[in-house]
């Protein structure tokens, strides 16, 4: 059968070992030690909840004040492993919590009811789509309050107040709405310790009369969480290697791809292990960058279809047998449904379940496991990577600039790729650094991230914030575009306010490229603004912040080595001024095949 993966003819609709999202059962029992007891005017559920965040590795909330969740918050700001992060608004708390998460495993934010929670809940739709633990807390209203007739502030003035809820059940793995204290303990741990094993975002609402109440049941230091890890059925595995290792043995040139999902399934050094044993020529989707090591001696590029870095869709489309671990094929990652990949020659792995070409299929079956003894079972193979080897020519440089000639956007990112090292990462925001970005070459240990799945313009500036307060210790390089910028700008203040140390490459296009290169208009371009005297007026002479715009390469040379000199201490801002159709040639191609999978015509009724 010629079924086409990522085609129009079938068109289906790294961490600590405690803040990441281990899977199954919960026991509350660790060890046989008992927990001390708390004081008892300390013994509250505002204590309890600041003590569970930092035993799951969050150090930092994100939030935003309003009057229902005051009372939590001066509980948050008494524990001392917890730091309490003020920003500007919700959506750049979710965010920021979005960011951490990918960092440290897990991350939190805390907003009020409703006006708060309604502005968060993109940030969290967000998380979700990427497979995120986050702990979204609201302030909600007050326990006395419900199964009256009353109306409240901060709703839609209505009696109901489960509107809130109602649009986080979609968008959440879990709902837990603390109204009373006899049950609260239970509802808070399950929470959290199902965002843990689910690896998804959980919402809890605390009643803004109860945070500061003491309860026997928060008598103890809360015993920390044992999450027991999910087991594979020991027959389902047996038989998916065996078969997998029979498919992949008779082919000639194997290849394996590695898709976002290894982050979820903890799979990124079985996968490796798998590309050691086997020989296999190894590749990843563009949004599983930063989860391989590019240094790899198999490691042939980003598999993007027409997109995909040299030659590496050239030999990935050839193979006859490929194993895809965690992918996930949407239009935008198959370049509008257009990827050359057949299903019959196709292994792929999800997290928990295996499917071999047109069948067989193997549940219960996780993917570190599968691929750890999948590289037990396999022939060494490296034909297919001596055909990359055989064919492969190094990309060249740009053209060389002229004196004082206008900043070209592939001279750009060739100065950011000698900028990178193991003590820096990088973010890049949807648009055209998707594209850039996704050619850099990342040294060992250099982070990288980025929302593909979801692709809300804007993510970048929390996700920096987030990121950078999760690992102090290395450099964050943001790659943002002007018109995401506009949407989220107001958190370089809080940047600022924590004593960060980004460098932020705002590229000045005028308008949304990505949308232009999809369907142009004139709601494409946007008001330009003084970027640079912007984030120096939110500067303020508060904070260590440094800003420069440059126009050219000298300029821009002259810049980075400000940037990574004499003010490698501050939060650096340098808005580059580039011409509005200087784009990658990958967003020109990319561009032109979604904008024809968006405007397919209906099929006839």
């Amino acid at each position: 059968m010629d079924t086409q993966i990522g085609s129009l003819d079938i068109c289906k609709p790294s961490s600590n070992d405690v803040g990441s999202p281990p899977k199954s059962s919960v026991s509350t029992i660790q060890s046989s030690v008992l927990p001390s007891l708390v004081n008892g005017a300390e013994a509250t559920l505002g204590r309890h909840l600041a003590r569970r965040l930092v035993q799951i590795g969050v150090n930092d909330v994100f939030s935003v004040p309003g009057d229902f969740n005051l009372t939590l918050l001066d509980h948050l700001i008494a524990e001392p492993g917890l730091n309490l992060i003020g920003c500007c608004n919700e959506l750049n708390a979710g965010y920021a919590a979005d960011g951490y998460a990918r960092s440290r495993g897990v991350g939190a934010c805390v907003v009020t009811f409703t006006v708060g929670g309604l502005s968060v809940l993109n940030a969290i739709a967000g998380a979700y789509s990427e497979n995120l633990p986050l702990i979204c807390i609201v302030g909600g209203p007050n326990s006395n309050d419900y199964g009256t007739n009353r109306i409240l502030h901060h709703t839609i003035g209505l009696p109901d107040f489960s509107q809130e809820l109602r649009c986080f059940q979609t968008v959440t793995c879990y709902q837990a709405v603390v109204n009373n204290l006899e049950d609260a303990h239970e509802l808070i741990d399950t929470a959290i310790s199902t965002a843990l094993k689910e690896s998804k975002p959980v919402y809890i609402s605390i009643g803004c009369n109860l945070a500061a109440i003491p309860h026997p049941t928060f008598s103890r230091e809360p015993v920390p969480f044992s999450l027991s890890p999910k087991l594979s059925n020991k027959m389902g595995l047996d038989a998916a290697v065996a078969a997998a290792a029979e498919f992949l043995n008779k082919a000639v040139k194997p290849v394996i791809v590695g898709g976002p999902k290894l982050r979820v399934a903890k799979a990124c050094k079985a996968f490796v292990e798998l590309a050691d044993a086997s020989g296999y020529a190894m590749a990843v989707m563009p949004s599983a960058k930063g989860l391989v090591p590019e240094h790899h001696p198999h490691f042939i590029g980003t598999y993007w279809g027409a997109v995909s870095t040299a030659f590496c869709a050239e030999i990935v489309e050839s193979a006859d047998a490929y194993l895809f671990a965690g992918p996930i094929f949407n239009d935008y990652s198959s370049v509008g449904y257009s990827l050359l990949l057949k299903k019959e020659k196709a292994i792929i792995v999800q997290p928990d379940r295996v499917v071999i070409g047109n069948g067989p299929a193997f549940g219960c079956v996780l993917m570190k496991d599968f691929l750890r003894e999948l590289a037990k079972s396999l022939k060494h193979n490296n034909t297919a990577y001596e055909n990359y080897s055989r064919i492969f020519v190094p990309e060249g440089q740009p053209l060389k600039s002229a004196p004082k000639e206008p900043l070209r956007v592939n001279i750009l990112f060739q100065h950011i790729q000698k900028m990178l090292s193991s003590e820096t990462a990088v973010i890049a925001e949807t648009g055209d650094s998707w594209f850039n970005c996704q050619k850099l070459k990342l040294p060992i240990g250099c982070g990288y991230e980025f929302q593909m799945q979801y692709g809300s313009i804007g993510w970048s500036v929390g996700a920096t914030l987030g990121y950078a307060q999760a690992v102090p210790e290395k450099r964050v390089i943001a790659c943002i575009g002007d018109g995401s910028f506009q949407v989220t700008a107001q958190d370089v203040s809080t940047m600022l306010r924590c004593g960060q140390k980004s460098i932020i490459f705002l590229i000045n296009n005028g308008g949304y490229t990505i949308e232009v290169e999809i369907h142009d208009g004139p709601y494409n371009v946007i008001k330009n603004w003084n970027y640079t005297a912007l984030v120096d007026a939110i500067h303020n002479g508060e904070g260590k912040c440094w800003t420069t715009k440059v126009f050219c390469e000298e300029e821009l040379v002259e810049a980075i080595e400000t940037a990574t000199g004499a003010k490698k201490d501050c939060l650096c801002f340098i808005e580059v001024i580039v011409h509005k159709d200087d784009t990658s040639k990958e967003l020109l191609e990319w561009g032109s095949r979604v904008s024809a999978a968006n405007s397919r015509p209906p099929n006839p009724q």
